[in-house]
């Protein structure tokens, strides 16, 4: 066995079993996981399924048995944040990348738009448009990220605010304009706004950011509008799951302090803040200013 071959090992969260399209075009030789159901992965990959007695924990016994060879291991917290592409030559560990969990959450919206227009609530987020009208009660020009289906520009119409709609889903832009609307494809980590703007708005998309990433959006909205309203998540650390689109989608959930300290290091001041809940759990509605806004 030539021990500096390195052995090429795939780490999936245990809510990994759905990545077979994310995975797709790699030459993997086994699969290995706790859950038999797993199984739809490793057959969609074309490889072998070796479920683990227990939590994985020797991923070197692994490495040892797999050299020159790619494997995917669904697994459990094993010190890096997954998903995530390591190798092992024999003499030590390395992390060739953390898979891109932003690009990962997109295809699910991409291959689940129509499913995902079925599942969510057909009413507007009041709660957070109420914000808005407070804060601009004649109304005014809104840049929606991550607008989706539509449902909170057509209600930030009806009540007199002009929306420029996007998301970075081109399956949601297409759904918008085939229901008549102009919609533009943007991603917000990598495309410029455009504006200025008198409000961001972003209801249930920050949520799919980790912090870095929200950061550099953070800092990006402070130089667009002078007031930013969203919604995210309320709970603590991070979550793979596949409920609902049957994908798996990252979410990032926050304590308040942290948010508020993110908030006030990336230019935002805190005007409004309310806690609300509902069945998928809670949520914080945020009204911000920027500083220098």
């Amino acid at each position: 066995m030539n021990l500096m071959c390195p052995a090429r090992l795939v780490l999936l969260p245990l809510g990994g079993v759905t990545w077979g399209d994310q995975l797709a075009g790699e030459r993997v030789a086994v699969v290995y996981a706790e859950v038999a159901g797993a199984g739809e992965l490793a057959e969609r990959l074309g490889a072998p399924l070796q479920l683990l007695p227990g939590a994985v924990s020797d991923l070197q016994e692994i490495a040892d048995l797999h050299r020159g060879e790619t494997v995917v291991v669904v697994a459990p917290d094993v010190g890096v944040a997954l998903p995530a592409v390591v190798e092992h030559t024999g003499d030590d560990w390395s992390v060739v990348s953390s898979l891109d969990a932003n690009a990962v959450t997109l295809a699910a919206y991409e291959q689940r738009a129509e499913s995902f227009r079925s599942t969510i609530p057909r009413d507007p987020n009041d709660n957070l448009i109420r914000l808005v009208d407070e804060a601009l009660p004649a109304g005014g020009h809104v840049l929606e990220l991550g607008s989706g289906t539509g449902r909170d520009a057509a209600e930030l119409e009806r009540r007199g605010h002009r929306v420029r709609r996007t998301d970075a889903t081109l399956a949601f832009v297409e759904m918008m304009r085939a229901d008549g609307v102009d919609a533009d494809q943007l991603n917000a980590l990598t495309d410029d706004y455009g504006g200025p703007y008198d409000v961001i708005f972003a209801d249930a998309v920050f949520l799919h950011f980790t912090p870095d990433q929200l950061a550099t959006v953070l800092r990006k909205c402070a130089k667009a509008a002078p007031l930013l309203a969203f919604t995210t998540r309320e709970g603590d650390g991070a979550e793979w799951s596949d409920r609902h689109l049957e994908l798996p989608r990252l979410f990032t959930l926050w304590q308040e302090d942290p948010l508020r300290g993110l908030l006030t290091e990336t230019g935002w001041q805190v005007l409004q803040l309310h806690r609300g809940q509902t069945r998928s759990g809670g949520w914080f509605h945020i009204l911000a200013k920027a500083v220098d806004g």
